[in-house]
């Protein structure tokens, strides 16, 4: 069982993501926005990191920097779960280190594969 922070600013997002995580055995951490998921990540040092990019405070690109640049969290593997799908955003999240990036809306295989695939070791 893996440790699987989501970080949206939607409630219904985090419902419906935190749903297919705990489907497939694993155990969800929340935050509401970039901020919060910077702290729980430190604090938690989850597996893998599930992170919006359209949130208040700290949007998900400036999380995931921070993240991927901290010492104590950037071997966690992010992957970009947003509405944002322009070939810059994609090019964009991945240089602040995001691992992979998912457009919304998706369906559950796709992020069961991609949460299968960053857990097991194989992303």
């Amino acid at each position: 069982m893996a440790r699987i922070l989501i970080v949206d600013d939607s409630p219904s997002q985090l419902m419906g993501i935190r749903r297919i995580v705990e489907k497939l055995g694993h155990e969800a951490l929340t935050a509401e926005d970039g901020a919060a998921g910077v702290e729980v990540a430190k604090r938690e040092i989850p597996d893998l990191i599930l992170m919006d990019v359209v949130m208040p405070n700290l949007n998900g690109f400036q999380a995931t920097r921070t993240i991927s640049r901290e010492p104590t969290t950037k071997h966690i593997p992010i992957v970009l779960v947003t509405t944002k799908d322009q070939d810059t955003d994609r090019v964009w999240g991945m240089r602040q280190g995001a691992k992979a990036y998912l457009t919304k809306p998706f369906s559950e295989t796709e992020l069961s594969d991609t949460i299968t695939k960053y857990v097991s070791g194989q992303g």
